[in-house]
């Protein structure tokens, strides 16, 4: 077989080692290599693979489906490499896939399961050789061109508009995600949302109470409990697990303390609603937030209701900072460091410094790691 992969960042990487490994006839394409416009490169080729970070409205792309090339998402491509009889529980959803995908990898091994956790969260699908069970983070743009992936449990946590920027509209994402409950065998789906499946809410009773803080962390434990029951696994494991799991980089981690102050790192809050639930878990603390990075196309006025008087400062920074003072007022610093050392200056002993941005982190880091990992950094200069 001859494949085009179309993006060479980690999953593409991945998806080119695999197929070269299995003897296919692999060829590169992306923006780093300046031949993304090159249609010749579709010659002969008899799949094009691609990378969750290249749009569907590329010319290859397009050009690929007007020839009637198969397009397949690394996602899919990397499905049709697991090795026979490995079972398979996907997540999506708009916040808290890697909280849940992670909860759900300690509860297999907790239950002793051969398990391996993959996709969008860190480690590439078509990395994983061997494994009972993987467990793996899909987004939205991973799901847009699956066509024969089947999940033995399907976890769809919640839906919020994301992406606009990508999908064009709420519409178009939602369908995107949904693509996870084709083929699949079990389904986990939140209350109330009127779709076919295992539901489940924040309220459910659980076989322990999570270590992790929030509502929005109980609902994830939830629904990591509905998909591990459906696969089988027993409550003991799964309280194990939510009584020792302490939550993943990024996301409501608390990085330093520094005279009294905390600070808590939520770079992974890359939307409204993420920060939203990040406001609410320190609803009873003093809070310096700060806000901004890269736009979505989101609108910011639910995040301006979800601001109450215990928010003391705000601090604004990148790209979004115009629009994002407009609705939540605040101190424009234009960079993380600015903003860091405002906040932590304002705030006094018992108050929380909260990177919760609300945005993408393109306009200045690399991603929302490279972000989390600054204001890591900035904060434990603070505390000596």
């Amino acid at each position: 077989m001859k494949a085009l992969v179309y993006g060479i960042a980690r999953s593409g990487q991945a998806i080119a080692r695999r197929l070269n490994e299995r003897g296919d006839d692999v060829v590169l394409a992306d923006r780093s290599l300046g031949n993304e416009l090159e249609l010749d490169l579709l010659d002969g080729v008899d799949v094009l693979v691609k990378s969750p970070g290249v749009p569907g409205e590329r010319p290859l792309v397009t050009i690929a489906r007007e020839r009637g090339i198969p397009v397949w998402s690394e996602i899919e491509a990397a499905w049709r490499l697991l090795p026979e009889g490995t079972k398979l529980v996907g997540v999506t959803g708009t916040n808290g896939k890697t909280t849940t995908t992670e909860l759900l990898g300690a509860v297999f091994r907790a239950a002793g399961r051969d398990v391996a956790v993959a996709g969008n969260v860190g480690a590439p699908l078509a990395s994983v050789r061997s494994a009972e069970w993987v467990v793996c983070e899909l987004s939205s743009f991973q799901l847009e061109d699956v066509h024969t992936l089947a999940c033995d449990v399907a976890v769809l946590l919640n839906l919020e508009p994301d992406h606009l920027d990508r999908h064009g509209s709420f519409e178009a994402y939602r369908d995107a995600k949904l693509r996870i409950f084709e083929r699949a065998r079990a389904k986990v789906v939140p209350r109330g949302m009127g779709l076919d499946g295992i539901e489940f809410s924040a309220d459910d009773p659980l076989p322990a109470e999570p270590a992790i803080r929030g509502a929005h962390n109980r609902e994830n434990a939830a629904a990591a409990t509905a998909a591990a029951r459906a696969a089988g696994v027993e409550d003991g494991a799964i309280a194990e697990a939510l009584r020792t799991f302490a939550g993943v980089p990024h996301r409501l981690e608390l990085v330093a303390e520094a005279n009294g102050v905390r600070f808590v790192n939520d770079s992974k809050a890359t939307n409204v609603a993420a920060a939203r639930r990040a406001l609410a878990a320190y609803a009873d603390e003093p809070v310096h937030l700060i806000l901004g990075g890269s736009l979505k196309g989101e609108d910011f006025r639910p995040l301006g209701d979800a601001i109450g008087p215990n928010v003391r400062s705000v601090h604004l920074i990148g790209e979004a900072a115009a629009k994002l003072g407009a609705v939540v007022g605040g101190h424009d610093d234009g960079t993380l460091e600015r903003a860091v050392a405002h906040a932590a200056s304002a705030a006094a002993p018992g108050d929380v410094v909260l990177l919760s941005p609300a945005c993408a982190s393109f306009d200045q880091f690399e991603n929302f790691e490279a972000r989390g990992e600054e204001f890591r950094r900035l904060s434990r200069t603070r505390s000596g």
